[in-house]
């Protein structure tokens, strides 16, 4: 079965509103409507979507602000759908991180196709990412970037490669000896062990509901280990 796509939808017409997601329900894809930027941004931090068809043209908040708070955080594929024609207004809109620009008056067969091919040139270039899912947990091995809900995290060098590596051996236990020996070498030999124990308390508090995979094995070391 074909996975369902669900693209959000943001535009203040909602005449347009719904001819578009009607349109592209038919087409096959779930849909989510709203009519103004701020209510946009709500729905994203509640629901991941695949793909945004974006208006430009919006009280309170334009599309252009829209675009620029949803990639400070995410790369998920935004279409502009606007009546604005300039070409300072597509550059500008494909320079904060838009990855198709559209102008109405539009085709919904174009609309359409336009979407699919994002969505199809986006699945290409994750399938070329070396890539992990683990539960709530991505981690993207090229860009060394892990996701929690498909929202980044940041972590440091160190706290990146613990998880890594304890990841790597999953089921494996490892006492903080070993672990100092692998990710510390070439730290003295005389450091502290509590640096081990220090990371491994900053790497649970940032997994934030999923630190449930970091486990203690008490009166041995730390192990990764998925629900079962």
């Amino acid at each position: 079965m074909k996975e369902q796509m669900h693209i959000l939808i943001v535009d203040d017409e909602l005449d347009m509103l719904e001819l578009i997601g009607s349109f592209l329900q038919k087409q096959g894809f779930h849909i989510t409507k709203e009519s103004n930027g701020i209510d946009a941004l709500n729905q994203l931090e509640n629901e991941p979507v695949d793909l945004v068809v974006l208006d430009i043209m919006m009280p309170n908040m334009d599309g252009f602000e829209v675009c620029q708070h949803i990639r400070k955080s995410s790369q998920i594929p935004i279409l502009f759908l606007t009546a604005r024609s300039s070409e300072e207004d597509r550059i500008k809109g494909l320079e904060i991180g838009a990855d198709d620009y559209i102008m109405k008056p539009f085709s919904l067969r174009e609309l359409s196709a336009r979407i699919e091919t994002t969505l199809r040139r986006i699945r290409g270039l994750s399938l070329k990412r070396s890539r992990m899912q683990i539960g709530e947990i991505e981690i993207d091995q090229d860009g060394r970037q892990v996701y929690l809900h498909q929202k980044p995290i940041n972590l440091t060098r160190r706290e990146y490669d613990l998880l890594m590596f304890l990841l790597l051996n999953q089921g494996q236990v490892f006492s903080r000896e070993q672990l100092y020996q692998k990710l510390w070498e070439s730290h003295s030999s005389n450091g502290s062990l509590r640096t081990v124990d220090t990371h491994i308390k900053t790497l649970r508090l940032k997994l934030k509901g999923a630190e449930r995979y970091v486990k203690t094995v008490w009166g041995v070391g730390y192990k990764f280990e998925e629900d079962k």
